[in-house]
């Protein structure tokens, strides 16, 4: 069976639905005796004759119904294949894997969310963890793009800025330093710092940082979630260097707030990242240049409407305050009275 060609399949299955070799070469432009052939050239291989003569007619004998349903499954993969295919190259389908270093989750969804608005029926497989993850991820070609803040050196990797991406330090709004116009970077020595784990990119932003300044970070918890360090700075447990577009929100709300410290923001970008030796099919290459062409405008629509939220709570805020500011002034007339 490894010689049959997908053309005498073809044959053979519209011989067995018709049982007219007639019909079939009608159907096919073929000639009788070319219908014949290749049904021969089948049989030859099998060992077994496929069709049998039942008086005027063409039965199919048991050896030609077994073999009909593996047919049928052979030409129906080749056509599953022929539409996925037309699929990607279309760009009305297909799926992409796409790998994300943790801090990039804060915005990567939003953006995904704007690509599928226009491409609904791609379908996304998100992988998150920290730089050193994503880097042997794609390496082993288990994801089809990247998001990092800084591709590694010297890797089969080919990388492309889309975004600005500046790094903060950020403190409780109660802390000494919160409010006070810029300093230099020789006040941080001593303050208790909450840091991300041994390989990721921010833990490594900040080492340099301090290398930089001549300074030893005083790190007091290490964890390698986000969210425990922006949670740690609002208790107060220290200061963080952290990606800005992790904490607009908790920043619009003035839940934190960053100090002016020389040499800061830490000025990175964004990278969408590929294998190098590994060439993107369609589906991928629109959503890359999906992110290149348009990714720094959501990002920065993002950040607005963190103001805005930001501003609306302001305003409820004195609206809640303004009630009881009338309750007291007329609670203290009435006593006055007294």
């Amino acid at each position: 069976m490894r010689h049959v060609t997908i053309r005498q399949l073809q044959v053979f299955v519209e011989a067995a639905q018709t049982l007219s070799f007639a019909r079939v070469a009608e159907q096919l432009h073929l000639t009788p005796a070319g219908v014949s052939f290749q049904i021969k050239q089948i049989e030859l291989q099998t060992g077994f004759a496929l069709f049998e003569r039942v008086g005027k007619k063409v039965a199919m004998t048991e050896a030609g119904k077994t073999l009909l349903g593996h047919a049928k499954q052979v030409l129906q993969s080749l056509n599953d294949a022929d539409r996925a295919m037309a699929v990607l190259k279309g760009l009305t389908g297909g799926r992409v894997t796409i790998g994300l270093v943790s801090t990039a989750k804060y915005i990567v969804p939003h953006l995904l969310t704007r690509f599928q608005a226009t491409y609904p029926a791609i379908a996304i497989d998100l992988m998150d963890g920290n730089r050193r993850w994503i880097i042997e991820a794609l390496a082993k070609g288990d994801l089809d793009l990247a998001v990092m803040g800084q591709p590694p050196e010297g890797a089969d990797v080919a990388a492309a800025p889309f975004a600005p991406h500046p790094s903060v330090l950020v403190a409780s709004p109660s802390h000494p330093l919160a409010g006070m116009p810029e300093l230099p970077a020789s006040v941080l020595a001593g303050e208790p710092f909450i840091a991300r784990e041994e390989g990721s990119g921010t833990r490594a932003l900040m080492d340099r940082f301090f290398q930089k300044n001549g300074l030893s970070a005083r790190i007091v918890m290490t964890t390698s979630s986000n969210e425990t360090i922006k949670q740690a700075v609002m208790a107060g447990m220290g200061l963080a260097l952290i990606s800005r577009h992790t904490i607009g929100l908790e920043l619009s709300l003035g839940m934190v707030t960053t100090l002016a410290i020389e040499g800061l923001p830490l000025m990175r970008s964004w990278f969408v990242a590929h294998r190098r030796n590994m060439p993107l099919l369609p589906v991928h290459a629109r959503l890359k240049d999906y992110l290149l062409e348009g990714g720094e405008a959501v990002i920065d629509e993002l950040d607005r409407g963190y103001q805005t939220i930001g501003l609306r709570a302001g305003t409820d805020a004195k609206r809640s305050r303004r009630p009881q500011r009338r309750a007291t002034s007329a609670a203290a007339a009435q006593r006055s009275r007294k």
